[in-house]
């Protein structure tokens, strides 16, 4: 769905980022099993998020996608009681929210493209003929396709500015963890050595991948109005 090359490579290294980061936690030994299943989620998003940047991707079946991050919204909702830590139960659902948000996004957008014949003979019909629901014009010069019903177009916008909010909130929380923890280090240890460990054992990393990932499907949802 995007037509620009150098926006293609910019948003396909954003989403790779949450993918080298979710296989990585999830072959570190102390990862826990439901932990696991998290990361993979939203590894699966970010290939599949790589691959609708690329013509290519719009030849992957839709249904498969559609099904796959349904599943993943309800496990993040349907598990969040039940790891709550040091928290409520509520507090615990409110935290997972972001997450069911990000699944249910992937989901819609995936159907609203199938809906409308965008994921089928991209190649062929881009720039050809506009399909129901979608115009394959691509005038805007960054997108192959968008959205033409008043409907889809809405909530594509509401998407991208939840998106793009839960993105900038992530990104902050991850600034002010790397602040925080090289504060420490630099007491503890004045090379900074310490920062950098502490970093990437996950404390800012976490925040920053979700960053990452809700900040480049924003841009999708945008380029879709």
């Amino acid at each position: 769905m995007i037509a620009a090359s150098g926006l293609r490579w910019i948003l396909s290294l954003m989403f790779a980022v949450p993918v080298l980061y979710g296989v990585w936690r999830m072959v570190l030994p102390a990862t826990g099993l439901a932990e696991r299943a998290d990361h993979l989620w939203h590894a699966a998003m970010g290939v599949l998020m790589i691959a609708m940047a690329w013509p290519w991707g719009m030849d992957l079946a839709a249904l498969p996608q559609v099904v796959l991050f349904s599943v993943g919204g309800l496990w993040f909702l349907a598990a969040a009681p039940f790891r709550t830590g040091d928290r409520t139960r509520r507090r615990a659902v409110l935290a997972a929210l972001p997450h069911v948000v990000m699944m249910g996004a992937m989901a819609w957008m995936v159907a609203a493209m199938e809906s409308s014949g965008g994921m089928s003979g991209h190649t062929e019909a881009a720039g050809a003929h506009d399909m129901a629901g979608m115009d394959m014009s691509g005038s805007s010069g960054l997108a192959a396709m968008s959205l033409t019903g008043t409907g889809p177009r809405v909530t594509a916008v509401l998407f991208a500015v939840v998106l793009g909010g839960l993105g900038l909130s992530w990104l902050t929380r991850a600034l002010d963890r790397t602040r925080e923890r090289g504060t420490v280090s630099e007491r503890e240890q004045p090379d900074g050595g310490a920062a950098l460990e502490a970093v990437s054992q996950g404390g800012a990393l976490s925040p920053a991948c979700h960053a990452a990932m809700a900040l480049g499907m924003a841009v999708m949802f945008a380029l879709l109005v």
